[in-house]
């Protein structure tokens, strides 16, 4: 499934998709070079459409265009890493993602 369109806010540290009338985000903070994802919300009534996994990707994909490290802080991103070995590099050394 495609979602209509991955947004990126800056501003307010978050991707973020409209689907069916409805806002579905991933969101990070930036500490030091380290992109930490700390929530993916999807509402109920759009789970199970993938939705998450775009969200995280372009995350990621835009964490690797910028040359970031990420610490998956929410524990979606920390399955969807592991399901996706191709990510693993951008892992942060946990002396890098030190708060």
């Amino acid at each position: 499934m495609t979602v209509a369109a991955i947004t990126h806010e800056p501003g307010a540290g978050r991707f973020e998709a409209g689907v069916d009338g409805l806002r579905c985000e991933a969101t990070y903070e930036l500490i030091d070079g380290v992109m930490w994802i700390v929530h993916t919300a999807v509402p109920h009534a759009l789970r199970d459409r993938g939705i998450a996994a775009q969200l995280v990707r372009a995350a990621l994909d835009h964490a690797r265009t910028r040359q970031l490290k990420v610490y998956p802080a929410c524990s979606y991103v920390r399955a969807y890493m592991r399901r996706h070995p191709e990510t693993l590099d951008l892992l942060a050394d946990t002396r890098e993602a030190g708060r």
